[in-house]
């Protein structure tokens, strides 16, 4: 498929990429960088792959769709490179996360990458997204290859943790065989949601805890170099 994508993920995922709907998708995509500005830029799309192998997941962090301001999407959900203005998501991200873990420290980024390393998936359902226009590229095909990477890490691994927030991520749980791993809800973090329950949430404690049941090593979260 490509070199930007992450070797363990392109193999497990190949069956994916011949499929009609991603060659369409892939033609929409062509077009659409033709006429406008796409984000990420061509080359983070599948950043969310690059950090960590498919087989190392522990902890999944549904996105809906990438930041659409300049500089933004890097190819990782709720993140933005080093630099640029921490969004307000993720502000509240690390206000919940200041509460319930009590050695975090704010970090003056907005780069999650140090959670990626430690097999943090950071998945957008939508991957790529029009310029200052939130939703554009919504059912255009990347939710069917989404699904599929979900399905995959249901299916082939065991006691992963799901972080679903808001409604566009908790419809997810349909995919994810409960009997194996921890699905945790709340609302999204946004401005206008997170004061209706994801605050208070202790999703990031939760989640230690499970993994240190599971004989797993629990993530840093205040690794973000």
């Amino acid at each position: 498929m490509s070199s930007v994508i992450g070797q363990t993920w392109e193999e497990a995922l190949s069956k994916e990429f011949s499929k009609p709907k991603f060659i369409e998708l892939t033609k929409f995509l062509e077009a659409e960088r033709r006429s406008y500005t796409i984000y990420p830029p061509k080359e983070h799309v599948y950043e969310w792959t690059r950090h960590s192998n498919i087989s190392d997941v522990k902890v999944v962090i549904l996105g809906q769709d990438p930041y659409h301001g300049p500089n933004q999407a890097h190819g990782l959900a709720f993140s933005v490179p080093k630099g640029v203005a921490i969004p307000k998501s993720l502000i509240n991200i690390f206000g919940e996360l200041k509460k319930d873990i009590p050695d975090f420290v704010k970090p003056s980024h907005g780069c999650l990458i140090g959670w990626a390393a430690q097999g943090v998936l950071l998945l957008n359902t939508v991957l790529t997204v029009r310029a200052s226009s939130a939703n554009s590229h919504k059912n255009k095909g990347w939710e069917l290859f989404t699904d599929a990477v979900i399905r995959w890490i249901s299916d082939n691994l065991s006691n992963v943790i799901f972080l679903l927030w808001g409604d566009n991520a908790k419809v997810k749980s349909s995919l994810i065989c409960k009997e194996k791993h921890l699905i945790l809800t709340a609302p999204h973090p946004s401005p206008l949601s997170a004061y209706r329950g994801f605050f208070g949430c202790q999703h990031f404690s939760k989640t230690n805890n499970y993994l240190i049941k599971c004989n797993r090593k629990p993530i840093d979260w205040k690794y973000l170099p």
